[in-house]
C-alpha cells in the first residue's frame, strides 16, 4: 500500500529516439541546477531515455557535486557525450549492414553503441545510488526485463545477480525499436540465475536465450518500477503523438509501423493519465512534463518564453537515431530545460529560483 512507499525521488525518462534523448538532457540540466540530480534515488528509463540515463550513470562519479548538491561537471560528463552522439547517424548503417552482412542487426546495434558512446562499460560500472533501471521488453515472457547493477530480472524468468552485461547491450535492448533494430538477444548460462526466482518460466530457452525489444513496447514512460516503490515521481516524456492521416499507408511495412505508433500513443496516454490523476489526488507527489506540453498550462507567470507552435514543431521531429543539426539539438535541450523548470516550480518546489534564461539563449525553442 501507499504507506510502504519509499520517500526518495524517482525520475522516469521516456522513449523517443534522439529527440527524447536531447529533450531529457535539458531536463537533467535544469534538475541539476535546482539541486535535484543529487537527490535522486532511482532513475528508470526506456528506449531513447536509456541513452541519456546510461550516459548519466556511467559518468556519475565524474559529476563533482558541490555542497549545494549541484554537479559542477555536468556539461562535460553528460551533455557533451550526448551532443556528440546526436551528431552521428546510428540507425541507417546498422540496419543496412545487418540486412546485407552476416550477424544480427541487434548485435551490430550493440557494436555501434559500444563504439560511439559506452565503450567497455558494464552494468557493474553503474553507481549504487541512484539506482539506475534500464527497461527492455522480453518478447518471450511478454513482460519487462530490467537491467540494474545488483541484478537483472524478469519476474517470470528469474533473476541474475551482479550481471556483467555490457551497458551498450542493455541500452540497445531498451531501444531496439521494432521491426528495424529488434530484437537484441542475451545468451546466458542456466546456472547464472538464482534458483527459484522466476514465477513460471525459469527454464531454457527462456533463461538461456533471452529475446529483447524496445522497453517502450511494454512501458513507454519507464514508470512501472518507479511507481511501485516511490512516493515522489518526476516524469520526463519525450515521446510523440501519432498525427491524423486521411490516407494511411497500406503496404505491409508502413501499415504495421503506423499501428505500432497508435498503440504507443494510447499506452502513453493511459500511463500519463494514471500519473497525473494520482498527483491530483495526492496519492503521489511529483510532476509530469512532456515534449508536447503547452508551457502555458502550468500557469506560471515567469516561465521561460516557449510559444506552443514552436514547441509542437519540436515534438513532431522524427524519433530516429539520425544526425541532428546543432541548432535543433540546442532547441530540444532548451525546451526540455524550460518545461522541466515550469513543472518543478509549479508542482514540486515553488522555492526554486527562476533561471536566468535558456542554456542556449540564441537558439531559444524555434
Amino acid at each position: 500500500g501507499a504507506a510502504a512507499l519509499d520517500e526518495g525521488v524517482a525520475l522516469c525518462l521516456s522513449g523517443g529516439g534522439y529527440r527524447a534523448m536531447l529533450f531529457h538532457v535539458g531536463s537533467l540540466w535544469r534538475l541539476n541546477e535546482a539541486g535535484y540530480l543529487s537527490r535522486l534515488d532511482r532513475v528508470s528509463s526506456v528506449s531513447g531515455g536509456s541513452f541519456t540515463a546510461a550516459v548519466l550513470a556511467m559518468n556519475w562519479p565524474r559529476l563533482g557535486f558541490d555542497d549545494s548538491g549541484v554537479a559542477r561537471a555536468f556539461e562535460e560528463a553528460v551533455l557533451q557525450p550526448i551532443r556528440k552522439v546526436a551528431g552521428r547517424t546510428i540507425d541507417r548503417g546498422t540496419i543496412l549492414r545487418g540486412a546485407l552482412l552476416p550477424g544480427s542487426i541487434g548485435d551490430r546495434y550493440v557494436g555501434a553503441l559500444a563504439r560511439h558512446l559506452f565503450g567497455k562499460a558494464t552494468l557493474q560500472d553503474l553507481p549504487d545510488r541512484p539506482r539506475f533501471v534500464i527497461n527492455a521488453t522480453n518478447l518471450q515472457s511478454a513482460v519487462l526485463w530490467r537491467f540494474e547493477k545488483p541484478y537483472m530480472r524478469d519476474y517470470r524468468v528469474g533473476e541474475v545477480v551482479a550481471p556483467t552485461v555490457p551497458l551498450a547491450r542493455a541500452v540497445a535492448a531498451s531501444s531496439a525499436f521494432p521491426p528495424f533494430l529488434s530484437p537484441v538477444t542475451l545468451k546466458l548460462e542456466e546456472s547464472a540465475y538464482t534458483a527459484g526466482t522466476g514465477d513460471d518460466l525459469q527454464r531454457p530457452p527462456f533463461t538461456t536465450r533471452v529475446v529483447l525489444s524496445d522497453g517502450g513496447v511494454y512501458d513507454n514512460l519507464g514508470l512501472e518500477t518507479a511507481w511501485k516503490r516511490h512516493r515522489t515521481i518526476l516524469i520526463s516524456d519525450g515521446g510523440g503523438h501519432v498525427a491524423a492521416s486521411a490516407t494511411p499507408n497500406r503496404d505491409w511495412l508502413r501499415q504495421p509501423l503506423r499501428a505500432l505508433g497508435v498503440i504507443d500513443s494510447q499506452v502513453r496516454a493511459l500511463r500519463k493519465r494514471q500519473a497525473v490523476e494520482s498527483f491530483r489526488l495526492g496519492l503521489r507527489e511529483g510532476s509530469y512534463w512532456g515534449i508536447r506540453t503547452d508551457i502555458a498550462d502550468y500557469g506560471l507567470a515567469d516561465a521561460l518564453p516557449c510559444p506552443h507552435t514552436q514547441t509542437l514543431a519540436l515534438a513532431q521531429l522524427p524519433t530516429r537515431l539520425a544526425k541532428t543539426p546543432a541548432a535543433i539539438q540546442e532547441r530540444l535541450i532548451n525546451w526540455g530545460y524550460a518545461v522541466t523548470d515550469a513543472a518543478l516550480r509549479r508542482h514540486v518546489d515553488p522555492g526554486v529560483a527562476r533561471p536566468q534564461g535558456f542554456p542556449y539563449p540564441d537558439a531559444a525553442v524555434g
